[in-house]
């Protein structure tokens, strides 16, 4: 089994469930399919799991990057991964809008190439060795979409209350108080993308 399913912290496991979103980040794993960085550029994207009938080779295959997969959009954004602007086009153009709107000057916007985007998520989200960046906030901050770590656990800030992730899909609501100090796992400048009206799709299990 390949070590490429998706924490909302980052980090890489080896499980069976596959989730809603593929991504890279790069040519993570070497010829016996071993992951050996946590990186191998700055550009993190989510991509469709098909798009245009183009069949790809067999993951991990030599030579291709290393396919990584996320429960949801709301998990690859906390990762710190932002949508392909090849397969999601248009979603992409959504999400730098929201995020420019978020964390730019208007008369800087369009100075601010997508690069020069995921290098400002790239300080937000790593430290060398692909330790994950947080930050402490009260929860009931959180705009929904964004996720925490809480006690040993993630979660997801939603409309239906503070739901426990696991690779399979949401939990049930956990009562916290609003002034609950959590670590925020969703980058900055995504959190404030967020706030002003960008939400990530998120999986069914959300909503029960």
């Amino acid at each position: 089994m390949l070590q490429n399913r998706v924490d909302p912290s980052g980090q890489l496991h080896a499980v069976s469930d596959r989730g809603a979103l593929m991504g890279n980040r790069g040519i993570l794993h070497n010829a016996e399919n071993q992951i050996i960085r946590p990186w191998a550029h700055k550009s993190w994207v989510t991509c469709l799991l098909s798009y245009k009938n183009i069949k790809r080779s067999k993951p991990f295959s030599a030579g291709n990057y290393s396919e990584l997969f996320f429960l949801d959009e709301a998990t690859a954004f906390a990762a710190g991964h932002r949508p392909c602007s090849y397969c999601q086009r248009e979603r992409s153009k959504l999400f730098k809008a929201a995020w420019l709107n978020a964390n730019a000057p208007c008369t800087e916007q369009s100075d601010i190439s997508m690069p020069k985007l995921d290098a400002q998520l790239h300080k937000e989200r790593s430290l060398r060795g692909g330790t994950k960046i947080t930050y402490q906030e009260s929860v009931g901050t959180l705009p929904k979409g964004a996720m925490f770590a809480h006690n040993g656990s993630f979660f997801l800030a939603s409309e239906n209350g503070y739901l426990p992730w696991t690779f399979s899909g949401y939990g049930s609501a956990i009562d916290l108080s609003p002034t609950t100090s959590v670590s925020v796992l969703t980058p900055k400048s995504i959190v404030a993308a967020f706030t002003h009206g960008f939400q990530p799709y998120l999986h069914p299990s959300a909503s029960v």
